[in-house]
């Protein structure tokens, strides 16, 4: 996943919030971005996408949490 802010090898949860769904995927922190819209926090992977069922939207609320903070 990428972030604008969070050190490398930050483990994330991420919960899609738009949907009554349970879909939550954890992934780590390897890129910088997302460079589009100011509103957007997190470019995920395409299997992270998958997995949250968002590859068709493309964009999509999520809920962010910090599992472990990687080293900087």
């Amino acid at each position: 996943a990428a972030h604008r802010s969070l050190p490398f090898g930050t483990r994330v949860r991420v919960t899609r919030t738009d949907v009554n769904s349970s879909r939550v995927v954890c992934v780590v922190i390897n890129d910088r971005g997302p460079f589009g819209h100011k509103s957007y926090i997190l470019d995920l992977s395409r299997r992270g996408a998958d997995w949250l069922k968002m590859v068709r939207r493309g964009v999509v609320p999520v809920k962010v949490e910090v599992l472990t903070i990687g080293k900087r």
